[in-house]
């Protein structure tokens, strides 16, 4: 069974994915507008994957007798200089997700709660995963350049990308 405290800091982390996800949403839009179909799909489905994050936690406070709690969800930036940005701003927004599950986990291993410091180690995982992910972007946008040419080889990339995750 959860205690409060941890219901309360697993229900902060719920919002954070949720956020997230809106995060990514709104980037898939923006880059939508700029007729980057394959950045689009890629952070689309970034979004999607957030959400099942989220719903993972939402079931796992609930199931370990919490109550799972939407929180207020801030605006995500709809406005970006370009898709070198986006990734800057993906990347550094998932090395914040990081600390925050490292926290979490943390809290766990105080409270000696072990289920919960269990069901973390699969987020810790997916975050490593993140990270080297859009690590691995920035590494390509730097090597190519965003030149028009630059441009179009990255948004066949995370088109690629995008499709590989179906």
């Amino acid at each position: 069974m959860l205690s409060k405290k941890m219901a309360d800091k697993l229900n902060k982390q719920l919002n954070l994915e949720f956020y997230s996800s809106n995060i990514y949403l709104q980037m898939c839009a923006w880059a939508d507008a700029q007729g980057l179909e394959g950045t689009a799909s890629f952070l689309k489905k970034q979004a999607a994957e957030e959400m099942e994050h989220m719903m993972k936690i939402f079931d796992y406070v609930n199931e370990s007798g919490g109550m799972a709690i939407i929180g207020k969800i801030d605006a995500p930036a709809t406005e970006y200089k370009s898709v070198k940005e986006v990734f800057e701003k993906a990347f550094a927004h998932e090395k914040f997700v990081t600390k925050s599950i490292h926290k979490l986990s943390e809290a766990a291993m105080a409270e000696k709660d072990y289920a919960t410091h269990q069901f973390l180690q699969w987020y810790i995982e997916e975050q490593h995963e993140e990270e080297a992910q859009f690590s691995s972007i920035m590494d390509k946008i730097d090597l190519i350049g965003a030149d028009k040419r630059g441009l179009y080889l990255i948004d066949r990339e995370m088109g690629q990308r995008a499709a590989q995750r179906q």
